[in-house]
């Protein structure tokens, strides 16, 4: 299978802003183009701001090196006039992607290993909501036959 990650620390930048006068369309936007700059992971989080204004926190987990181009890009494409960083150490699992044979044809599964042992293991959504359409069943569905052919196949140590 294609690994796509590795079992250690790692830095990474986590750019936080809060804004509370911005048009809601935009939000959809502002995470596609942060996603599109290099962030690793982009999310809102509703608060309630002084004067008991409702507002959005927007977090942004990104490589050191694009810290810049991702604060930069908050400040053109939203409202917010402060970014705050904080950069911190990230622990991740190596993670490979493996094809399985199941009943509905070719699913990709992601499986995450530390030191070896599998901790956890995904069928790609995109695949199993793809196959689901095609055989008109539930996604639902698609995943616990994927995780199941998963099972059979050995692939599990």
């Amino acid at each position: 299978g294609e690994t796509t990650g590795v079992s250690e620390a790692d830095r990474v930048v986590v750019l936080e802003c809060q804004i509370d006068d911005m048009n809601p369309q935009i939000y959809g936007v502002l995470m596609e183009r942060l996603t599109a700059a290099g962030a690793l992971d982009v999310f809102y989080a509703p608060i309630q701001m002084k004067k008991n204004r409702p507002a959005t926190s927007v977090t942004v987990i990104a490589r050191p090196r694009d810290r810049e181009a991702l604060t930069t890009l908050l400040f053109i494409e939203s409202t917010t006039i402060g970014v705050r960083v904080s950069e911190m150490d990230r622990s991740t699992l190596d993670r490979e992607i493996v094809s399985i044979d199941s009943p509905f044809g070719m699913v990709r599964v992601k499986v995450a290993r530390r030191n070896g042992t599998v901790l956890n293991v995904a069928p790609e959504f995109d695949d199993c909501a793809r196959v689901a359409q095609e055989h008109g069943r539930s996604v639902k569905e698609i995943q616990a036959v994927v995780m199941k052919s998963w099972l059979d196949s050995g692939i599990s140590s």
